[in-house]
C-alpha cells in the first residue's frame, strides 16, 4: 500500500503544469455563469430561511428578553420604593419614639421636681416648727434659769460677804443688791 502511495504522488510529480485543469474553478470562464445562478438561489434560499425562521426567533427571543429585563428593573424598582417607603416610616417612628421619651422624661423630671419641692416644703415647715418649739423651750428654760441665777447670785454675793466681813447680811438686802446689779 505504502508502494501504491508512493506511484501516485511520483506520477503527480511528473505531470505538466498545463495538464492539471487551467486554474482555480470560480475563475473560469465556462462555469462562471452556473456559478452566478446557483450562487443567487443558494442566496436567496438563505436570505428566506433567515428572514422567515431565524431572525424571527432571534427577534423573539430579543424581544423576550427585553419584556423580562424592562419586567425586572419595574419590579426592582418597585421594591426600591417599597424599602424606601419602610426606610421613611422606619425614620418616622424613631422620631416619634424619641420625642415620646424626651416628653415622659420631661414629664418624669417635672414631677421629680415638684415632689422633692413639696417634700423640701414639708421638711421646712417641720424644721420650723421645730425650731419655733426648740426657742420655746429655750426661752423657757432661760427664764427659768434667770429666776435660778437670781437666787444663786443672792447666795453667792451673801456668801462672799459673809466670808469678807465675818458677818452674815440680811437676805433682803442682799436680794435688792443683786437685782439693782441684774437691771444695769
Amino acid at each position: 500500500m505504502a508502494q501504491r502511495d508512493a506511484k501516485q504522488i511520483e506520477s503527480l510529480e511528473h505531470v505538466p503544469a498545463g495538464e492539471h485543469g487551467g486554474g482555480f474553478p470560480p475563475f473560469q470562464k465556462e462555469t462562471f455563469a452556473s456559478q452566478l445562478v446557483w450562487f443567487a438561489l443558494v442566496f436567496v434560499a438563505l436570505y428566506l430561511l433567515m428572514s422567515r425562521v431565524a431572525l424571527p426567533r432571534v427577534s423573539s427571543i430579543l424581544e423576550h428578553r427585553r419584556q423580562r429585563i424592562e419586567g425586572d428593573l419595574a419590579e426592582a424598582q418597585g421594591l426600591k420604593d417599597q424599602s424606601d417607603a419602610a426606610i421613611t416610616a422606619y425614620e418616622q417612628a424613631l422620631a416619634d419614639a424619641r420625642s415620646r421619651a424626651q416628653a415622659l422624661a420631661n414629664e418624669t423630671r417635672q414631677r421629680a421636681a415638684e415632689q422633692a419641692e413639696a417634700g423640701r416644703k414639708g421638711l421646712d415647715a417641720k424644721l420650723n416648727q421645730r425650731i419655733a418649739d426648740a426657742e420655746k423651750v429655750i426661752g423657757d428654760k432661760r427664764a427659768a434659769a434667770m429666776l435660778n441665777v437670781r437666787d444663786i447670785a443672792t447666795e453667792a454675793a451673801a456668801a462672799i460677804v459673809e466670808r469678807l466681813i465675818g458677818v452674815a447680811p440680811a437676805g433682803q438686802q442682799v436680794a435688792s443688791a443683786v437685782a439693782d446689779t441684774l437691771k444695769r
